[in-house]
């Protein structure tokens, strides 16, 4: 697949300070890739820089084969982007907040009303944003960055502060427009979003990469091959730990089935937490 931005040993300092070290990772077309890591990572800090609102210290970032810092110009009407905070003109009504984008953009007037449908607004177009709860105001945020067709979505924490509907209307926005063609990167908090809606995922910490794969892969690697079996014996529960990559474990439980019924019987579920900190050695908030 077609690489369309291109982290090369990209590093950013304010003064002393690294907020992204030397990190190298590639995100290919019609791709929804995740960026995830604890607070301060520097997952912000790479969508500020991939939108040019910080200066590179270090490496090089290439968009659609073109180098960012050079071709900006030519690159800034192709991409979206979602940030974490709301920065609409509360005043106006959201149809007048889009009309102002469609101008700059010269984008015709029917546009407004697709967008605002697509993420169940168009009932409050007439409303003036002051009156939107948090999350309206976000999904506004996402009608506004369609508005233009986007080759390339920058999604900094999508479904924050959403209701469970309006979470999952933004999954299938997301699903759609990657199936679509459209490359989305995003940060998120939620493993369930990541598991639902991300091909591939990078973990970053301290500024630099700590494992990039898919969910399934990383699901894969990450989940302890244990059965946790609770047996009956003597009017007392007995628990087991049943280690499934050994031999000898298996063949215990096989003859635990053929001459008991357990009271229970659990495989341990993937622990995205558990992994998290293992990896990064520091909690996922």
């Amino acid at each position: 697949m077609a690489s369309v931005i291109r982290l090369l040993q990209l590093t950013i300092r304010y003064r002393q300070f690294t907020a992204v070290d030397q990190l190298s990772l590639e995100v290919n077309r019609g791709e929804v890739f995740g960026l995830l890591g604890p607070n301060g990572a520097g997952k912000t800090t790479v969508f500020l820089c991939l939108t040019r609102q910080v200066a590179i210290s270090g490496g090089a970032v290439e968009i659609l084969g073109h180098d960012l810092h050079r071709d900006f110009d030519q690159l800034k009407a192709r991409f979206g982007y979602v940030p974490d905070t709301e920065n609409h003109f509360e005043e106006f009504t959201a149809g007048q907040n889009l009309s102002l984008f469609a101008r700059l953009y010269d984008i015709p007037e029917r546009r407004i009303d697709e967008c605002l449908e697509k993420v169940e607004l168009l009932r409050e177009k007439n409303l003036p944003v002051r009156a939107y709860s948090k999350g309206m105001k976000k999904k506004l945020l996402l009608a506004r960055e369609l508005l233009h067709e986007p080759e390339i979505l920058f999604l900094d924490e999508p479904t924050a502060n959403l209701d469970v509907h309006s979470t999952e209307r933004i999954r299938r926005i997301i699903q759609e427009l990657a199936r679509t063609g459209t490359t989305i990167f995003l940060t998120t908090h939620n493993m369930g979003e990541v598991e639902q809606v991300c091909d591939r995922v990078a973990i970053i910490n301290h500024g630099r990469l700590v494992d990039l794969d898919s969910p399934i892969a990383f699901k894969s690697r990450n989940t302890e091959r244990m059965v946790d079996v609770v047996l009956e014996r003597d009017g007392h529960h007995e628990k087991l730990a049943i280690d499934l990559a050994d031999d000898a474990s298996r063949r215990r439980l096989a003859q635990i089935m053929e001459s008991e019924i357990p009271v229970t019987l659990h495989t341990r579920e993937f622990n995205f937490y558990q992994a998290f900190l293992k990896l990064t050695g520091e909690e996922y908030n």
